[in-house]
This record gives structure tokens, sequence and C-alpha cells, in this order.
């Protein structure tokens, strides 16, 4: 499968397929069984040309196991989920289960991770804000045993993507918000939800999938998920997810579109 919007923006990177599937693809990179990691790790291999695998022994976090449609992981936190709401925002210095965890885990965790326990990450404001957060979420259960990440042109003729990611710059961005909305009758076909880098691709465009008018999820916003996809790709970007059917229908409205303009080849040449 190919992309003539990769082409027309001139991206950097491949696009990356998100496919739901029961079986596993061969020679595809996968997490260790109990390893903690992020997934930004696979995405990145997998802009690169790699496949990615994973199931749900093998998400690398919680907040991992929750983007990739494996419902909801942070019940799994260490310490549940209502240590995670205090991982995610205030921390566990002034509560003292939660300190019992961090104290438990310290020896098998990086400093970094201790402190961020112990003080919080502080992504949102208090505990109760995070659980809100949570209920927010699209959590789903995906009924499929793998979830798959493939670069877009190593798509075989019958495999149906869930998914489409694009990791594009600012100009680039810019394009994709622009043809979202060139068929549609509203100019709100892309959303930015606060939520993980890995739920931005997943549960979030999964979401929308359902919809009729399906939009597109931007994201890497995450500061987490930046500083992971930074140290393997060395670059600025940010991710533009789109379901299946809306890839299709902006891939259709590239010939003819603004793309083929001069304001957008002069953008082109200013690069």
């Amino acid at each position: 499968m190919k992309s003539v919007i990769a082409e027309a923006i001139g991206l950097k990177y491949e696009p990356v397929a998100i496919l739901l599937t029961n079986e596993k693809p061969a020679n595809a990179v996968q997490f260790k069984e109990g390893k903690f990691s992020c997934v930004m790790f696979m995405l990145a291999a997998a802009v690169r040309g790699r496949q990615a695998v994973f199931d749900r022994k093998t998400f690398g976090c919680p907040g991992g196991g929750v983007g990739l449609g494996f419902g909801n992981q942070y019940k799994n936190f260490p310490g549940g989920e209502e240590a995670f709401c205090y991982f995610l925002s205030s921390g566990n210095k002034d509560w003292e289960p939660g300190m019992q965890v961090a104290e438990t885990a310290k020896p098998f965790i990086s400093d970094k991770l201790y402190d961020e326990l112990v003080y919080g990450e502080k992504y949102l404001k208090t505990p109760e804000l995070v659980m809100k957060f949570i209920e927010c979420l699209p959590i789903t259960d995906v009924p499929f045993e793998y979830v798959v990440f493939k670069p877009l042109g190593q798509v075989e003729e019958g495999e149906k993507p869930e998914t489409v990611v694009f990791l594009v710059d600012m100009d680039q961005l810019s394009a994709l918000v622009v043809l979202a909305s060139y068929e549609r009758e509203s100019n709100e076909a892309v959303i930015i939800p606060q939520a993980a880098g890995c739920q931005t691709i997943g549960i979030y465009p999964f979401n929308e999938a359902l919809c009729e008018h399906p939009r597109a999820v931007v994201g890497l916003t995450d500061i987490s998920a930046r500083v992971q996809i930074k140290r393997q790709l060395k670059d600025d970007v940010m991710s533009f997810a789109v379901p299946l059917s809306m890839f299709q229908e902006m891939e259709a409205n590239v010939p003819g579109s603004f793309l083929e303009r001069n304001t957008w080849k002069e953008l082109m040449e200013m690069r």
C-alpha cells in the first residue's frame, strides 16, 4: 500500500499502518514479557522499516496497554489505579500506600522513575482529575490477540489497517489538517486530545473509526512520549493518525487540491 499524501507533502518517514489481527507476523520486533518500555520505541522502529507486534503481555507499560486497546491496564499499575492517579499528578510522597509501593519498587527501577513515583509527573493537578481523565478515555479491549505496527509499504493485499499514522513536521501537519477538512461540511475534522502518545495513535483513532464521519487525531503532545521519540529519531515531529476510511478519503483528495498549487509549493521551497 502506497500513499500519495506522503509524496505530496515530502514526508521523511514512511507512514505506519496499525493492524488488529490474530496472526503474529514473522520477524516482528516485540517487547519481552514484563519489560517496562515505551510504545514510541516501536513506532520509531516501524517508520524505519521494521514491523512491531504487541499482545496483552508485551505492551511495555500500563499506559501503552491502554493506548493499544488492551483494556484498562491502569488497574494493573503497581499499587493499582489509585496509585497511578497519584503518579500522574501530585506524587505519592504524602500518600502512605503509594510510598510503600515506591519503596518496594526502588531496587528494581531507575532513579528517574522512582523520583516520578514519589513526586509525580505533574501532568494533571490532582489524583481526582487523573481519575476523570481515565473516565474520559475511549478505553477499549480489542477482540484480537495482536496489535501490529507495519510500514505502510509492507501492507499486503487483503490486509485492512485500522489506522494510518504519519510522523510530520509543522508544515506537513498544517497540510494534513487542511486536507482532512477538504471534503467535509465542518471545520472540526481534527482533534488534539490530552493523552499519552500511544493513545493518540491507538484507542482515539480506533474510536473515531466507529463514527460516521471520523476525525483525525494529532498526537505527540505527550511530553514523555516526545522524549522517547526524539531519542530515537532526533527530530521534532508530531503524529497524525487517521482511521482507514479517512485515510482513503484524504488520499483521493490530493489530486486537484492545494497540494498542487503555488502557496504549498512556495512553502516547500522555503524548507
